[in-house]
């Protein structure tokens, strides 16, 4: 840019030009007068007008001075604006948070999260996508996602994801199973059952922790159906084609062919991670209100 304005003349100008008496407009700028009219000389040369007329006890705008008057306080204002957007953003109060996560981690409350989160900070624009855990580990390392959810993932390369929630794991059954009308049951009576998970590929850590539920009690799952997402996997278990193991948050699905039962001591992690080197301040208080509760 070829001889940018100095803004402190610009504001000793719009001071002059709306009191219209430099000692007033001196005073209001807490400086001293010659100072304040030093400004405006250099300001006139720098333009190559004239912009006030000085006359005893009053100064008036020329027609340049006029036209000036109108743009510099635009500018002015255009900075403090900018000025007071860029603090805001430093505090994380404006800002633009791309999220993706499992449709599990939606069912498990990340919606209502989102809904605090955006009362608190309603100029923090949220775009949420819901992914496979793959496709979430993916494109956070191509920087496309700010902030991922996981289940049963501990490490997200080198980094340790942060754990949320520590929920609970249920049997999904048809209603007319011979263990629906059990309260409760071990995960060990399944054993010889069809089941109904997602592809290992779309979850491979969530699959085999819940693969390895089954290893631990004694037997290995024969998956012979798979769905894509949990609302497929209960539909396929209402036909009566298999069982499955699920997170809890899954019963606020309800199918009235499908029954659900606690398995004790079962639990997977919610995780969240967001990569520290492009962490904003929006997502910093992002993160810190998942921690108030999820």
């Amino acid at each position: 840019m070829k001889n940018p304005i100095d803004l402190r003349r610009l504001q000793c100008f719009v001071a002059v030009a709306e009191e219209r008496h430099f000692g007033r407009a001196a005073a209001r700028l807490g400086m001293a007068q010659p100072p304040l009219t030093q400004q405006i000389q250099k300001l006139e040369r720098e333009l190559g007008f004239l912009l006030l007329h000085r006359v005893p006890r009053r100064t008036t705008l020329t027609d340049a001075g006029r036209v000036l008057l109108d743009s510099a306080r635009r500018i002015l204002r255009d900075v403090d604006v900018a000025i007071e957007d860029t603090r805001r953003a430093g505090r994380g109060e404006i800002g633009r948070i791309v999220i993706g996560a499992p449709s599990s981690v939606m069912l498990a409350g990340l919606p209502t999260a989102l809904g605090r989160f955006r009362e608190r900070h309603p100029e923090v624009a949220l775009v949420v996508q819901e992914l496979c855990s793959t496709d979430v580990m993916s494109q956070l390392a191509e920087a496309r996602l700010d902030v991922g959810f996981f289940r049963a993932v501990d490490m997200v390369g080198a980094a340790r994801a942060e754990v949320l929630v520590r929920e609970s794991v249920v049997a999904v059954l048809p209603k007319s199973h011979r263990l629906a009308a059990r309260r409760q049951f071990s995960l060990k009576d399944l054993a010889g059952e069809l089941f109904v998970l997602f592809p290992r590929h779309m979850g491979e850590k969530f699959y085999d922790e819940l693969v390895g539920f089954c290893m631990d009690a004694g037997f290995a799952p024969n998956v012979v159906h798979y769905a894509t997402e949990w609302p497929g996997v209960l539909a396929t278990v209402e036909t009566g084609l298999g069982v499955s193991i699920a997170p809890a948050c899954v019963e606020r699905i309800r199918l009235p062919g499908v029954v659900y039962r606690p398995l004790r001591r079962l639990r997977t992690n919610i995780s969240v991670y967001a990569p520290e080197e492009r962490r904003s301040p929006a997502v910093t208080a992002f993160l810190a209100a998942l921690r108030s509760g999820l």
